[in-house]
């Protein structure tokens, strides 16, 4: 089950852990932070079944966040799952800092894969779901991937692979807030009809409100886990979602909030807390 509340106020906390860490650091992509915020809040909360005493843990799910720019999200995710201490946060982009601006495995627990270079992450949980499967474990891989990284190949090579294993301990969620680098997805190069690429491939697909923590859940819960499918929860998202002037806005992939609009931002997500 799922407390709504709770995990909507774990969502404001890691937005205003991101706000925070990449302005600290003057380091980018706080609108794809923001967009995944709710996803990883449900995940960390309510999904994963992970144990931050003992990371490494035989049974554990494995998470890969292939859009790995967006790493800032994942460490504030642990940091309030007891993975690594919240004053840790502060580091972050800092020179001699373990959080690099690309999530890393390298020194921190909870972190499965080091990723930043698009299109490998599910590739790389694709061979996680089919070992799983080999040694006959239970576990669940999940991976969180941005649109614009379904430009690279490798993807589809993954995909296809996934399909044919019949990986049906793999979810791959795809955050689609169809905004990529300096431009939109769809004129960067077109990947609609999305959905229905993923089905031709053999996968399950769903289609959520990427900031409804109730229909995440219901989409990533083992419940609804097809039988002889891997799964595709494609979330549509707000980049920049809760911080009004980033909403929508490309300039937000790049760009860290300093100054006043550092204030402005942490003013509207203080609104939002419990």
């Amino acid at each position: 089950m799922i407390n709504i509340n709770q995990s909507k106020q774990l969502a404001n906390n890691i937005r205003k852990h991101a706000v925070t860490m990449t302005s600290l650091g003057g380091s980018s992509h706080i609108g794809s932070i923001l967009s995944i915020a709710d996803i990883l809040a449900v995940l960390y909360g309510s999904v994963l079944q992970v144990k931050a005493e003992e990371p490494r843990w035989i049974d554990r799910d494995r998470f890969i966040l292939s859009k790995g720019h967006a790493g800032a999200g994942v460490y504030a995710a642990l940091a309030e799952s007891g993975f690594i201490p919240v004053d840790k946060l502060k580091t972050h982009y800092q020179d001699g800092s373990d959080l690099s601006g690309h999530v890393s495995h390298k020194g921190i627990p909870g972190v499965e894969f080091s990723t930043g270079s698009l299109g490998h992450g599910l590739p790389v949980a694709t061979g996680m779901a089919l070992a799983a499967k080999i040694n006959k474990n239970k576990h669940r891989v999940v991976v969180l991937m941005s649109d614009g990284e379904c430009d690279e190949g490798s993807n589809w090579e993954a995909i296809l692979f996934a399909a044919h294993h019949k990986l049906n301990n793999l979810v791959a969620i795809i955050d689609r807030n169809r905004l990529q680098s300096i431009h939109s997805t769809e004129d960067t190069l077109s990947l609609e009809p999305f959905p229905d690429k993923w089905k031709s491939f053999g996968w399950e697909v769903v289609e959520v409100d990427g900031h409804s923590h109730e229909e995440i859940f219901n989409a990533c819960s083992n419940i609804n886990t097809p039988k002889n499918k891997p799964l595709c929860v494609i979330a549509n998202t707000t980049k920049g979602k809760r911080v009004s002037f980033m909403e929508n806005n490309v300039l937000w992939h790049y760009r860290s909030p300093q100054g006043d609009e550092y204030k402005a931002a942490m003013a509207e997500l203080e609104k939002n807390d419990a």
